[in-house]
């Protein structure tokens, strides 16, 4: 049975996913407020890294709202995009004299969120 809630929004989350958020967040932009076909097809030519992990989420959250809601995947929208950022591993390089020069690996946190669109 399909819920017909107008306001009903499935939400998946990408925690600990390396990389930089200004770099995550450039592509989020972009496909906020698309289609799932068009940013299905935007994020397979776009040449950032980046797109692989949030491919991931935005078809893990059209799952979610496939099974949990019953919402018809070629009709949902991006309704929610965006990436946080997460702890910093830290890393150290051995430089001259007997220093340490820190490297900050960094990781963020992606939530997209898909819903059907308002009429």
């Amino acid at each position: 049975m399909a819920i017909t809630n107008p306001n009903t929004q499935a939400i998946a989350h990408g925690r600990y996913i390396r990389g930089s958020v200004s770099k995550v967040r450039r592509v989020l932009d972009q496909i906020r407020g698309r289609t799932y076909r068009d940013a299905l097809i935007m994020l397979e030519f776009m040449p950032y890294r980046s797109t692989g992990p949030i491919t991931k989420v935005l078809r893990s959250a059209v799952a979610n709202a496939e099974h949990n809601l019953g919402l018809d995947p070629s009709s949902l929208v991006i309704s929610q995009a965006s990436a946080d950022m997460g702890p910093s591993m830290k890393r150290f390089r051995p430089r001259a004299q007997g220093r340490a020069y820190a490297i900050k690996k960094q990781t963020c946190h992606i939530s997209i969120g898909v819903a059907a669109p308002t009429a």
